[in-house]
């Protein structure tokens, strides 16, 4: 199968790389809110005018890869190159196979060069079953997060000394793309500690080589300043999730797409544009949106903070920082 390019690009004569990312749409017709092409449109749209280089997104893009191959195909040929990282969602109705194939991909983890930096992808859809690390594959996840929670969203230890050998040998600043977060400490990914200790490992090596770490997966929109590392937990690009399903949309919602009522969905697509600086700038200009005939979790009674307390809104913030190179 084809794998995306690995080439080194040449550095931009601006020294920045300017990024669209975007997390967790969900497109799957017939179950979710926003199951039109469109709303993924509208997100490259903004991507074109804002000059990206390229396009991120930060896994669950549908739940069915191998089935929604017009949908794939559109963005996989968009005009900017546009990158994938999985989410176990991803993995919900074909074999994890399927899905790398049809994000021409030859593995779930990888990294690619752009514009003088290094985009590190990891794959945090692992369980450890019974001694042996499984991927999640045509919705094993179910069974596996019923078995034991603990297991989900694991990174097993070859990908831990890849993510080690390939922040080593980079020549260039690097960025770490994962689904799961890192820096959670109820809901992240339980090897995040570890993750962390390599990611430190290099930056006290080679001062300044990570600057960001970027994840989708848990619907909040949050940054975090964490050893001079900037981590940044990206919300979802159309809803949050509630398990408790509520009763506040109108009929003919949940008639028309089976798991509305599980969501608090925005009016808006949800993206960042990213801008990089090799000066240790790093630029997000976030996005507003609002919830769908203002129905928000805290107005249907659902927890309005998940358990690592962050809030769930439907914005991603804008901020501007200057990392410390030293």
């Amino acid at each position: 199968m084809p794998a995306l390019p690995m080439a080194v690009p040449e550095l931009s004569a601006s020294g920045e790389l300017r990024i669209c990312a975007f997390a967790d749409i969900h497109y799957f017709p017939g179950v979710f809110p926003h199951d039109s092409r469109e709303w993924l449109e509208r997100i490259l749209d903004r991507a074109v005018q804002s000059r990206c280089d390229m396009v991120i997104h930060l896994g669950d893009l549908t739940h069915e890869p191998a089935v929604c191959r017009d949908y794939v195909d559109f963005y996989n040929d968009f005009r900017i190159p546009c990158r994938h990282v999985i989410g176990k969602h991803d993995d919900d109705g074909n074999a994890h196979e399927e899905t790398l194939e049809a994000y021409h991909l030859e593995r779930g983890h990888y990294h690619f060069d752009c514009n003088g930096f290094r985009f590190i992808v990891m794959d945090t859809n692992y369980c450890l079953v019974n001694g042996c690390w499984t991927h999640y594959s045509q919705g094993n996840y179910y069974a596996v997060a019923r078995e034991n929670r603990m297991n989900i969203s694991r990174v097993p230890p070859e990908q831990l000394e890849w993510l080690e050998e390939t922040l080593e040998e980079s020549p260039f600043p690097c960025v770490v793309a994962s689904h799961a977060s890192f820096e959670r400490a109820v809901c992240g990914s339980p090897d995040g500690a570890a993750v962390r200790r390599i990611l430190n490992k290099a930056n006290a090596r080679h001062p300044g080589r990570v600057r960001l770490v970027i994840n989708g997966h848990h619907h909040c929109d949050h940054m975090r300043l964490l050893d001079s590392i900037v981590y940044l937990d990206l919300n979802s690009a159309s809803y949050q999730w509630t398990d408790d399903a509520h009763a506040a949309y109108p009929a003919d919602y949940t008639s028309r797409w089976r798991l509305a009522g599980n969501t608090f969905f925005w009016d808006d697509p949800l993206s960042a544009i990213i801008t990089l600086s090799q000066d240790g700038r790093i630029r997000v200009e976030g996005q507003k949106s609002r919830f769908h005939l203002g129905i928000s979790p805290d107005m249907a009674n659902r927890p309005a903070v998940d358990p690592d307390g962050r809030l769930a809104t439907s914005e991603i913030q804008s901020f501007d920082l200057q990392m410390r190179m030293e």
